[in-house]
């Protein structure tokens, strides 16, 4: 066997891209694996999508249990392809589209029912599936019916309604009359109204469109809320073990109330005394000064005293000391 060095840098080079490119592909389409996968797929028909997206969750009893795979019209209905994992679906199971948001998200949600499994080959029928009312497409709906209404000519229409039963009892002329106002009323505020209609078809627009924001702003106020209750929580304990302290202190205090007095009683008299005799200890301490000053001279030449004696022999009667001990005799004296 050629050992790798000298092996073809080009042949390992190519067989080390595929196989890190094999690798990269199993980790994005791991949920394809027959072993590891996400799960069986299977499928359902509805009369419309009803704004279901892939991606969307899938739940059994509001547990989240899979995803939507794919939504697709084929022939009269809407085939949508939906994974679970970890969830039993009957052969009489059946699947509504519901609404997850107030902002015009969707969820699929699955009933399970039946004795035997599902085949994943056999979609749930149109008959056993539901799709909600979506509010937005009826806004958009109503937003087109108005601005298709001729309003000139349905005021005109309530006048002639109003002429011809102008003979009537007096009861129906009001209600006509009424009628009258109020086409000339809307047609008045024709413009209005349609503007009206559109920024609310804009407004449903946009928050659909943040729906995302919306729900990481909700779920970044759940966090604030469990963190305030862990920083209340520990508060509560901090206040607790304060207060076990202060009764421990108190049982102290009183447990050795017999012993500190008298220990207290007789500080006090040792600072009375102290207080007393605060002259005597400053004038004591002040003239110890010299003498402490004089025992280190003393002392300050080495392991030994030095002394010396001045004036006891007079010069003429001490030719023992030279000319440099007196010299230094009198330096000592002067400086003494």
């Amino acid at each position: 066997m050629k050992a790798f060095s000298e092996r073809n840098p080009l042949v390992v080079a190519a067989i080390g891209i595929v196989a890190i490119g094999g690798v990269l592909a199993a980790t994005y389409y791991s949920d394809e694996l027959p072993i590891i996968g996400g799960g069986t797929t299977y499928s359902a028909d509805f009369t419309e999508a009803a704004g279901l997206k892939s991606g969307n969750e899938v739940r059994v009893a509001g547990v989240k249990v899979g995803a939507v795979r794919s939504v697709k019209l084929q022939g009269t209905h809407v085939l949508v392809r939906f994974r679970v994992k970890h969830a039993w679906i009957g052969d009489q199971s059946t699947a509504a589209i519901k609404i997850k948001t107030l902002l015009g998200q969707k969820y699929l949600a699955i009933d399970p029912q039946g004795s035997a499994k599902l085949d994943p080959g056999t979609p749930i029928p149109v008959a056993r599936t539901t799709a909600p009312y979506d509010v937005t497409q009826a806004f958009e709906g109503l937003s087109n019916t108005v601005g298709k209404i001729d309003t000139t000519q349905l005021a005109t229409s309530f006048e002639t309604i109003s002429d011809t039963f102008k003979n009537t009892p007096a009861s129906v002329r009001a209600m006509l009359d009424g009628l009258g106002r109020l086409s000339k009323t809307i047609a008045s505020r024709d413009d209005a109204l349609q503007k009206l209609v559109q920024q609310t078809k804009q407004v449903t627009g946009t928050l659909a469109g943040r729906n995302d924001q919306f729900a990481a702003l909700i779920n970044d106020g759940n966090l604030l809320l469990d963190e305030l209750q862990q920083r209340r929580d520990a508060i509560v304990s901090l206040l607790r073990g304060t207060r076990d302290l202060a009764q421990q202190l108190s049982g102290l205090v009183s447990d050795n109330q017999a012993t500190l007095r008298p220990a207290l009683e007789q500080l006090d008299k040792v600072t009375n005394i102290l207080q007393a005799n605060q002259d005597n200890l400053d004038n004591a301490l002040r003239l110890a000064a010299p003498y402490y000053r004089v025992v280190n001279n003393a002392l300050g030449s080495g392991p030994w005293i030095d002394i010396y004696i001045c004036g006891l022999f007079d010069s003429s009667n001490a030719p023992i000391l030279d000319s440099q001990a007196k010299r230094d005799c009198n330096t000592k004296a002067g400086s003494r």
